[in-house]
C-alpha cells in the first residue's frame, strides 16, 4: 500500500493551470484523432491529476469536490474533451471505491488506473455460482481507449421474476471495442461502445445497484473517508461541472486574445475593443459564468461539508446538487453562445477555439443528466411536495 502525501488544493490547480497551453496546442490533433494525444495523457499523469479520487492506501490523493471543480475548471480551459475525460475518470475511480477492498487491490495496483464507465443499465447479467455472466452494450464510454476497467451497470433476474439493477466491474480486455464515436462535440473524449459478450463476472466484484443508490458500499476501510460518504449523484455532478465552468472561461479567454486585432466588418469600428456593443456582451459573458461558478462551488462545497460531518442527505438536498449542475451547464452555455456571436465570421474556422468550445458545450448541454430542463424539472417537483420521479438522486 502507497500511502501518499496529498498536494494541497493550490497546488493542484496550479499543475492543470501549467497545463493549459499544452492541452491548447493539443486540441486540434485530440479532435481529429477523437482520443487524447499521448502527450496529455503523460502530462495528466505527471501532474497527478488521474490519482485526484484514487483512496490514499493506493498512492491517491482523495481530493475533495471543490478541488475537482477548480482543477477541471483549469483543464477545461485549455480543451473541453481532456477535462470531460478527466471528470469521467474521478467518477469511475470513486465508484471503484464502493467495492471490496480486496477488489480494490486489484483494481488500483497503480494509483493512476483508469476507468470508463456509465449509469445506464444496458446490459444483462445472469446469475451463476461464484458470479454471473454478463452480455451487453454501452455507449458514450468516455475514456475508454486509455482506460483499463469498465465500470458496468446491467440487470440481472430475481426470483420473483422481476430485474434488479447491479454495479459490477469488469477488465477492458473482457470488452470488445466498437470505434463508432463520430460526434459533432466533445470528439476527443472517444466516447466510444463496449460489448461484452459473455463476460463472467466474480461476484466478489459485483455491487446492488440499488445499495448503492442508498449508500450502502462495499468498502471496509473507505467507510470513514470524508470523499466517500456522498450518495453517487452529487459526488458525479460536482466531479463533472467543473469541466463545464472551464469550458466557458477558454471562450472568454479565446475571444479575449483575438479582441485587439478585429475590427467589426461593415461598420465603421476598426477595433472591436472600441465597440459600445462588445463592451455589453463581454460584461454579460463574464456574468454568466460568474453564475455558474456560484452554482458549481455551491454543489461543491455541500458535497464537501456532508462528506466531513456525515450528515445525510435530504431529497429536497438531492434534487438541488441536480439542480445546480445543469444551472451552471445552461449558464456557461449562454455565456459561449453570446461569446460566439460575438467572434464573427472568422471564428468559424478550425484554428479557431471558439467553435470548438461552442460543440462541446452543445454536446454536454444535451447529455441525458445534464441537461438543465430535466434536472430544473425535477428540483421543482421535489420543491412542489411530490417525490422524485428518479432513482437517479
Amino acid at each position: 500500500m502507497k500511502h501518499a502525501q496529498a498536494p494541497a488544493q493550490d497546488e493542484l490547480v496550479h499543475r492543470a493551470a501549467a497545463l493549459v497551453p499544452l492541452l491548447q496546442a493539443n486540441a486540434i490533433g485530440t479532435e481529429e484523432s477523437r482520443a487524447l494525444t499521448e502527450e496529455s495523457l503523460d502530462a495528466l499523469r505527471d501532474a497527478g491529476i488521474f490519482r485526484m479520487r484514487v483512496p490514499a492506501r493506493y498512492g491517491g490523493f482523495e481530493s475533495d469536490a471543490r478541488t475537482m471543480v477548480k482543477v477541471a475548471g483549469e483543464l477545461g480551459r485549455g480543451d473541453g474533451s481532456t477535462a470531460w475525460t478527466a471528470g469521467v475518470w474521478w467518477i469511475t475511480s470513486w465508484m471503484a471505491a464502493m467495492f471490496p477492498d480486496e477488489v480494490q487491490d486489484e483494481v488500483f495496483e497503480s494509483p493512476d488506473t483508469r476507468l470508463c464507465g456509465t449509469l445506464s443499465p444496458t446490459g444483462m447479467a445472469i446469475r451463476q455460482p461464484g458470479g454471473a455472466v454478463l452480455n451487453g452494450k454501452w455507449g458514450f464510454m468516455s475514456g475508454a481507449r486509455h482506460s483499463q476497467w469498465q465500470v458496468v451497470v446491467a440487470v440481472t433476474p430475481t426470483e420473483e421474476g422481476g430485474h434488479e439493477p447491479i454495479m459490477a466491474l469488469v477488465p477492458l480486455s473482457d470488452m470488445q471495442v466498437v470505434d463508432d464515436w463520430y460526434t459533432s462535440g466533445l470528439r476527443g473524449t472517444g466516447s466510444i461502445t463496449t460489448i461484452a459478450q459473455n463476460v463472467f463476472i466474480p461476484e466478489q466484484r459485483i455491487l446492488s445497484m440499488g445499495a448503492v443508490l442508498h449508500e450502502q458500499y462495499g468498502s471496509k476501510l473507505n467507510a470513514d473517508s470524508a470523499i466517500y460518504r456522498n450518495p453517487l449523484l452529487p459526488v458525479a455532478s460536482a466531479s463533472s461541472i467543473g469541466a463545464v465552468l472551464g469550458m466557458a472561461k477558454g471562450a472568454l479567454d479565446a475571444f479575449l486574445t483575438r479582441l485587439p486585432d478585429r475590427h467589426i466588418t461593415y461598420t465603421g469600428y476598426t477595433s472591436q475593443r472600441e465597440a459600445p456593443l462588445t463592451h455589453f456582451q463581454v460584461a454579460e459573458a463574464s456574468l454568466l459564468i460568474d453564475e455558474a461558478e456560484f452554482h458549481a462551488l455551491r454543489l461543491a462545497g455541500q458535497v464537501d461539508e456532508k462528506g466531513a460531518t456525515g450528515a445525510q442527505w435530504t431529497v429536497e438536498e438531492r434534487a438541488r446538487a441536480r439542480a445546480d449542475m445543469g444551472a451552471v451547464c445552461e449558464l456557461a452555455k449562454k455565456a459561449v453562445d453570446l461569446l460566439t456571436t460575438a467572434s464573427g465570421g472568422s471564428s468559424i474556422y478550425s484554428e479557431v477555439p471558439m467553435q470548438r468550445v461552442q460543440r462541446d458545450m452543445q454536446a454536454v448541454n444535451l447529455h441525458a443528466l445534464m441537461h438543465p430542463d430535466t434536472n430544473r424539472e425535477l428540483y421543482g417537483r421535489v420543491l412542489c411536495g411530490m417525490p422524485p420521479n428518479t432513482f437517479y438522486i
